[in-house]
């Protein structure tokens, strides 16, 4: 398989993984920082492990009892990918699926049977069997190719009432709506403009949320799947929105920009309006309802932060030597799962495989 950081495909590889991770358009971080410096040492308990290449986003089987991580494997001269099936106490394998197509996202039904996985570079989704890591079904998107071949990459992937969203990377981008039980392409959300990063469901609006490399928040109903209306920060500057969270209770809306804004906004959904600004480089993020805590992955300062999501005040952060990517709540709502990206080298090879972190939140 070609490179996906080779010079030619630069730009298309930084939309590609943009959801993930930044590595093909990183920018220095800003020194607006002083919340992770501020933080105290963290005194949770950590389990850490070296697992494989290509790690990126999670997903728990409460059904399988299993944590499963997907993986796009190496990018240099590496085919497939990997489906990792931990231990989610331990972080020890206990199976392993070998896919003949590289695997990103991910998204769980509501029974937790089955999972699926994006295989962006090849523009497809994949159904999973939860319980034994098998590879169910495949939809291969139909669509156009650019002049080197590669369809519009599926990037995250959301489950929403027996439906599946999945972002598509192209300009303009759009959003592919997939029959949960045929497995069949449903509609098209066309028009979502440049490059369709991450998607969310809103319990309070009843409304999906979708973020793009523009800078705007499309607001879809999922009954017609129309936009409804287009957010953004309203204040001039260039953003690529990547990764959402939402506190419904509240109406809040968090989203992080690791390229061009090195922030994260937070929106209020009752207007559409940016009510607060958390500097400082933001790749993933999640809100804990139970504990009141907002997580966000900084990729570039290698740092997880543990947020009070009232006031915003770092609680705890945590250091790790690689670069933290995607992150996962646990059932239990009281332990954080994190993957941790090696340095890439300019041949597209990696500096050391990726690890898998847990953290015990205290």
């Amino acid at each position: 398989m070609k490179s996906l950081f080779s010079p030619r495909k630069a730009a298309v590889a930084a939309a590609v993984v943009a959801a993930f991770s930044l590595t093909a358009c990183q920018a220095p971080a800003k020194k607006a920082e002083a919340p992770a410096a501020a933080a105290k040492p963290a005194d949770t308990a950590l389990t850490q492990r070296t697992l494989g290449d290509g790690l990126y986003e999670m997903a728990y089987s409460p059904a399988a009892k299993a944590l499963y991580v997907a993986s796009a494997q190496s990018f240099k001269d590496v085919n497939g990918g990997v489906i990792y099936r931990l231990d989610p106490t331990t972080l020890a394998t206990k199976g392993v699926t070998h896919t003949d197509l590289k695997n990103f996202g991910t998204a769980i039904d509501e029974e937790g049977s089955v999972f699926y996985t994006t295989n962006s570079l090849d523009g497809a989704l994949s159904k999973v069997d939860a319980q034994t890591g098998k590879v169910l079904q495949r939809l291969v998107f139909p669509g156009k190719k650019d002049k080197e071949g590669y369809p519009a990459g599926a990037r995250e992937v959301l489950w929403h009432g027996n439906e599946l969203y999945v972002g598509r990377v192209a300009d303009p981008g759009y959003i592919s709506v997939v029959d949960e039980k045929s497995f069949k392409l449903k509609a098209t959300i066309q028009n979502a403009g440049k490059w369709v990063t991450g998607i969310i469901y809103s319990p309070l609006t009843e409304r999906i949320y979708a973020t793009n490399g523009a800078g705007e928040i499309l607001v879809i109903n999922p009954r017609t799947h129309k936009i409804e209306k287009r957010w953004t920060a309203g204040d001039g500057k260039e953003y690529l929105f990547l990764n959402m969270a939402e506190d419904p209770d509240t109406g809040r809306l968090f989203v992080t920009d690791d390229s061009k804004g090195k922030t994260t906004l937070v929106f209020d959904e009752r207007t559409g309006k940016v009510i607060k600004r958390i500097e400082g480089d933001a790749l993933g993020i999640k809100f804990n309802a139970k504990r009141n805590e907002i997580y966000i992955s900084q990729r570039e300062s290698k740092k997880v932060l543990q947020l009070d999501a009232t006031t915003y005040a770092v609680k705890n952060s945590w250091s790790f030597d690689n670069h933290p990517n995607s992150l996962l709540i646990g059932p239990d709502n009281n332990t954080l799962y994190v993957t941790l990206k090696a340095e890439f080298n300019k041949d597209s090879s990696t500096k050391g495989q990726d690890q898998i972190a847990r953290i015990s939140l205290k």
